[in-house]
């Protein structure tokens, strides 16, 4: 896997960190957006985090980081080993984005769906290779999560598996695999921690910051479920239980009024300098 080319589709932030660890590890990476704009602020971010990472590097061993193509077509993913979807949490942009990967990608290539909620199994059905499919749901930002969250659905080939869990360990990451049901392991249980936090500040039963305190202080929490609400995104976790509601039901999963209003306020978290917390004043995670 030394010549490996890993393909990452999406320029977000999840797709930019995705492709800064890559490229850290010396992988050659080719990231693609349909968005010009997004396109060239992922290619800016991944050059600097680069430049970063070289000034500040202090194992004598470490080698050359990886090659970055930015792409403008779909097509430009053609030779690569593996490819990482990463857009949006709507199962139908999911499809479409797949079956179009599906027509360009060699035989070989093995596809991995980063998605917080969405399974797999419906994507890899809509592709004319289920076989080569398999969930990857990586932790943002990537490179500080050590464990990555593998789904397996009944149609992924044992290769497909074998491969994307060769990449991560080039990564340096762990892994668990698990079977594809909506959530999977992570979000199905965190979605209600995040939705019931917002709920309790919403209430005035406390603030942001006493709720990540008593989660990080009594169930040793790394920073609490409204921090890592604000790191992921508003607008991701009201996707992410509408994705779980279409699948579970209204009773058990439905975006607090709380979230509802900070998306449409565009308090989306760090990505907008404000969710939970307030981040323009330079106020760490």
């Amino acid at each position: 896997m030394n010549d490996l080319t890993v393909g990452v589709v999406g320029a977000g932030v999840m797709g930019s960190s995705l492709a800064q660890s890559l490229t850290a590890a010396g992988i050659g990476t080719v990231l693609y957006d349909s968005d010009p704009q997004a396109r060239t602020a992922a290619g800016f971010r991944v050059a600097a985090a680069s430049r970063l990472a070289r000034l500040s590097a202090a194992r004598a061993d470490a080698g050359p980081p990886g090659r970055l193509t930015v792409a403008d077509a779909l097509t430009e993913l053609s030779g690569c080993d593996l490819v990482i979807e990463n857009v949006v949490e709507d199962p139908e942009v999911k499809r479409q984005v797949h079956v179009a990967l599906d027509a360009v990608l060699k035989p070989g290539a093995v596809v991995a769906v980063n998605t917080s909620a969405v399974p797999v199994s419906g994507l890899a059905l809509a592709t004319d290779h289920p076989e080569r499919m398999v969930g990857a749901h990586f932790m943002n930002p990537v490179a500080a999560s050590v464990m990555v969250e593998v789904v397996r659905t009944p149609y992924t080939a044992a290769w497909a598996l074998r491969g994307l869990e060769e990449l991560l360990r080039r990564l340096g990451k762990e892994s668990v695999v698990v079977d594809d049901q909506a959530g999977f392991v992570i979000n199905r249980c965190l979605m209600m921690f995040i939705s019931e936090a917002a709920a309790l500040v919403d209430d005035g039963v406390a603030t942001a910051r006493e709720v990540d305190r008593l989660f990080r202080a009594c169930l040793g929490h790394r920073t609490g479920p409204l921090r890592t609400a604000d790191l992921i995104g508003i607008d991701t976790i009201v996707h992410t239980i509408d994705v779980l509601r279409d699948h579970y039901g209204p009773e058990r999963f439905t975006p607090s009024p709380a979230l509802l209003r900070m998306a449409d306020a565009g308090r989306l978290g760090r990505k907008t300098g404000e969710g939970f917390y307030h981040y323009s004043d330079g106020e760490t995670p």
